[in-house]
């Protein structure tokens, strides 16, 4: 078992950036593929991006492709979300899940491990 907590959000404006963590307890994080999530009010959970435990191959929502970029430390245990090029529509509460020893899923169903959130506000 694994117990996620999310640091880093915050305010920004249009354009800045930030960098999300993503902090696992437990000695086996390096078997765990992870995920980063957002939610929006009113909308769905919906999948950013993954990275899968062994190899560190990453994937990638197209609306983030190319701002956005997960990796992670397996000594520290955590897993980053880096986030260029911020945009008003990326505003959201971030999560970061987990799930052991499987491919990278953009479902929310897929995932047994979640952090609690840490909130993005990007501003115009």
């Amino acid at each position: 078992q694994v117990q996620l907590v999310e640091s880093g959000g915050g305010l920004v404006q249009a354009g800045g950036s930030l960098r999300l963590s993503c902090a696992a307890s437990g000695r086996t994080f390096s078997t765990y593929t992870m995920g980063w999530f957002r939610q929006a009010p009113g909308r769905e959970r919906e999948f950013v991006g993954g990275i899968y435990w062994s190899g560190g191959s990453t994937d990638y929502a197209d609306s983030v492709k190319g701002r956005f970029t997960i990796d992670r430390d397996n000594a520290k245990n955590t897993v980053y979300l880096q986030m260029n090029s911020l945009k008003p529509e990326d505003t959201a509460v971030y999560y970061c899940a987990g799930r052991k020893r499987l491919p990278i899923i953009s479902t929310v169903n897929g995932y047994n491990y979640w952090g609690q959130g840490t909130q993005v506000t990007v501003s115009s």
